[in-house]
């Protein structure tokens, strides 16, 4: 009598994965990105052709760690009871082709889906965007949702640019990180940095930063900005 083979155990790292990529929903909420049950969070499982993504369609207020699902690379469930973000198959093309990322993120935050709707790139012109990203926030191409289409967008825009944001076409924000929690605050920094930008054009042309400064800024932002040991613990 033949039986359905036992499918091998998952890595020990799911769990706390999960409550990560869980808890990162509501940083999406906390800073104004997403609005309903758009948007979604995924992390790479380290160590594993795997990663963990949101449900689809399921209220913000009611993901915990449990409705996480787990996926493969080729964006096919391997763990979790419901359907998984409709984006799925977009954040499963860019693990394939860009090993360095670990975690996606995409939302339709206000400002920048303006820009991604007038197919136009947020200059580089502030300090903070020469900061975070480097370079100007690019464009990528018009795809429909259902397949891979949106991840070989995001992939053929972002591979040999600096800024971990990019910007698809009559859709929204795509951004990636060397974990789940760098790719939320490049969503969140594109988003304020599309909004700052976009005031400055009501009163008139920014001022534009020079190649060398922003290269300048940018690699000090890399290299020198914020703590390189561990903080001492909170005062009691």
């Amino acid at each position: 009598m033949s039986s359905n083979p036992v499918p091998p155990p998952l890595p020990e790292g799911i769990t706390p994965l999960r409550q990560q990529v869980s808890d990162l929903h509501q940083e999406l909420v906390r800073y104004g990105l997403v609005v309903w049950t758009a948007g979604n969070v995924s992390a790479r499982v380290p160590g594993a052709d795997l990663f963990v993504i949101k449900p689809s369609g399921v209220d913000y207020d009611r993901l915990t760690p449990a409705t996480m699902i787990v996926c493969d690379l080729q964006g096919d469930v391997v763990q979790g009871a419901l359907a998984p973000s409709s984006d799925t198959a977009a954040h499963a093309y860019v693990y394939r082709h860009m090993p360095e990322v670990g975690g996606v993120v995409h939302t339709h935050s206000t400002y920048a889906s303006a820009w991604a709707l007038r197919g136009e790139p947020v200059p580089c012109v502030l300090t903070a965007m020469a900061d975070e990203f480097g370079a100007e926030i690019p464009v990528g191409p018009f795809a429909l949702i259902g397949d891979d289409s949106i991840g070989r967008g995001i992939v053929g825009t972002l591979e040999g640019h600096r800024s971990p944001a990019v910007l698809m076409q009559n859709h929204g924000v795509f951004t990636v990180g060397p974990d789940a929690r760098a790719a939320v605050k490049a969503a969140v920094m594109c988003e304020d940095v599309a909004r700052t930008v976009h005031i400055s054009r009501q009163l008139g042309e920014p001022l534009p930063l020079t190649r060398s400064d922003i290269d300048r800024l940018h690699d000090r932002y890399r290299h020198v900005y914020g703590q390189r040991g561990a903080l001492p613990p909170a005062a009691e």
